[in-house]
C-alpha cells in the first residue's frame, strides 16, 4: 500500500512584511495571478500527491476557513489548526498537531513559490528524523552542515552569532546553506516536542536535537525559489510563476 503523503501549510503569520495589504486580510489570502497564496500552495501539494493537508490559522482566520469552505477544500482532506488565541510560531504550530500525525509531515510556508520536487524531499526522510530543503543563495542567516549534510548549527553573518549543540564546532569546516521554508519531519522527532513550550521556533528545536537525531539538509540542483512574503518580491511573483 502506498503511504499517504501529509503536509502542513504554515498560514497563520500576520504578514507584517506585506503591510498595508495584510491590514484587512491574512497573508495567505494575498493574491498572485488571480489566486491567493494559499491556493497556489494547495495546488502545488495536490499536483505532487499530497492528500492530507493541515493549515494553521490566526490572523483574520475566518477568511481562510470561509474560502476553503466555499471551494469544498478543493476536493482534498484539509484540517484546520486554529491558533486564533495565540500565534504559536513555526515549532509550536507543529507541536499542536502532533496527535494527528501517523506519517512524516511536510511543512511548507504559504509564502514560498518554488519548483521543489516535494515527493523526492518527502521520500528521503525515511532515512532521517527530519530533512530540510536548503540551497546556496545569499542570506544573512545560514544553517551549518557537515560533509554528510548533517545539521550542525546556525549562524547570523551580520552579528557573528552561532547556535550549535557542538561546543567545538569549526565554522570554517561547515557548509553554509540557506533554509527554504520547506522541510519534512518524522513522527519520531515530533514526539520529542512534548517537553517544549506551546510557542517556539522549529529551527531552535532542530538545533537542540541535531546532536542526537539525524537531521539532514537536502539540495535540489535545479531549485528555483521565491519568498513572496515581502512587498518587493511579491511584485516579481507573476513573472516567477511562468518560470517554474
Amino acid at each position: 500500500m502506498t503511504m499517504r503523503r501529509s503536509a502542513m501549510i504554515l498560514a497563520a503569520g500576520k504578514g507584517t512584511r506585506l503591510l498595508p495589504l495584510t491590514l484587512t486580510k491574512p497573508k495567505a489570502m494575498v493574491e498572485v495571478a488571480g489566486h491567493p497564496l494559499l491556493w497556489h500552495t494547495i495546488m502545488c501539494l495536490s499536483r505532487q500527491g499530497f492528500s492530507d493537508i493541515i493549515i494553521n490559522v490566526h490572523h483574520h482566520a475566518s477568511q481562510i476557513t470561509d474560502y476553503l469552505q466555499r471551494h469544498d477544500n478543493f476536493g482534498m482532506s484539509i484540517r484546520i489548526s486554529d491558533e486564533s488565541t495565540m500565534l504559536l510560531d513555526t515549532g509550536g504550530a507543529v507541536k499542536k498537531v502532533t496527535g494527528w500525525l501517523e506519517n512524516p509531515l511536510l511543512i511548507h510556508n504559504v509564502d514560498i513559490f518554488s519548483n521543489a520536487d516535494l515527493k523526492a524531499l518527502y521520500s528521503v526522510t525515511e532515512h532521517s528524523a527530519a530533512t530540510l530543503l536548503v540551497s546556496e543563495r545569499p542570506t544573512t542567516r545560514y544553517l551549518l552542515f557537515d560533509e554528510d549534510m548533517r545539521l550542525m548549527g546556525w549562524t547570523n553573518t551580520n552579528t557573528g552569532e552561532i547556535k550549535s549543540p557542538f561546543p567545538l564546532l569549526e565554522l570554517s569546516h561547515c557548509r553554509r546553506l540557506a533554509f527554504s521554508g520547506i522541510h519534512v519531519i518524522s513522527p519520531s522527532l515530533t514526539a520529542l516536542m512534548s517537553s517544549w513550550p506551546d510557542k517556539f521556533s522549529i529551527i531552535d528545536f532542530y538545533l537542540s536535537q541535531c546532536a542526537t537525531s539525524v537531521i539532514r539538509g537536502y539540495i535540489q540542483s535545479d531549485l528555483r525559489l521565491l519568498d513572496v512574503g515581502k512587498s518587493d518580491t511579491l511584485s516579481k511573483a507573476n513573472e516567477f510563476l511562468t518560470t517554474i
